[in-house]
């Protein structure tokens, strides 16, 4: 089995990678959806996030609200180092029992998607990791156009990430993407032909 970590900024495509990949052959691992389980009301995770954060972050029903969580620690990188310090370890664990079932399964290529791959220390769950790079003026449309984002809000949210330099210094590839899907499609296969074929063969 070959695990594929796939990073990169907001707004920089991942998601639209990770499909190519998934249609490609690879069975796709979101963090943001392990992220979503974990925050299942009563469940451990939860429990921690709102001792730490108090319940002015819940929604009526008692789900974590994200937004109103990103609002605090998108704004204090100490509340952020904070959720990390929780969020972080246990999604591993549960991303790693995700791998261990799929090699169970046979499963030949696993995409684990994750903006904060190499933050978090998840580039120890794979085997290679390939961060999605962007312009920063199609990441600030992206996110305009996506999330109604002003340009002060995604430049505070850019801002409190790892730079793409730093994540490329620590990446087997760059998937780079300027826009194009016809490009980017390009770029994604002859990355399969190239590392992934060569390494596990027919998927």
């Amino acid at each position: 089995m070959l695990v594929i970590g796939l990073t990169g900024g907001i707004g920089s495509g991942k998601s639209a990678v990770s499909v190519m990949l998934q249609e490609l052959g690879a069975h796709v691992i979101d963090a943001d959806k392990v992220g979503h389980e974990a925050y299942q009301v009563n469940s451990e995770p939860w429990q921690a996030v709102v001792d730490a954060f108090g319940k002015d972050i819940l929604g009526p029903d008692g789900d974590i609200d994200r937004k109103k969580l990103g609002s605090v620690v998108f704004s204090d990188a100490s509340q952020l180092d904070r959720l990390n310090s929780i969020m972080h370890p246990r999604m591993a664990n549960m991303v790693k029992g995700k791998i261990g079932s799929l090699k169970d399964d046979g499963v030949s290529v696993v995409v684990l998607e994750a903006a904060v791959l190499l933050e978090a220390g998840w580039d120890r769950l794979v085997d290679e990791v390939w961060t999605v790079t962007a312009p920063a003026e199609a990441v600030l449309e992206r996110l305009h156009a996506r999330n109604g984002m002003a340009s002060d809000e995604a430049n505070r949210r850019i801002a409190a990430q790892m730079s793409t330099e730093d994540r490329l210094n620590r990446s087997q590839a760059e998937v780079s993407n300027s826009g194009d899907m016809i490009l980017l499609s390009k770029t994604v296969r002859k990355l399969w032909e190239d590392r992934v074929k060569t390494k596990v063969g027919k998927v």
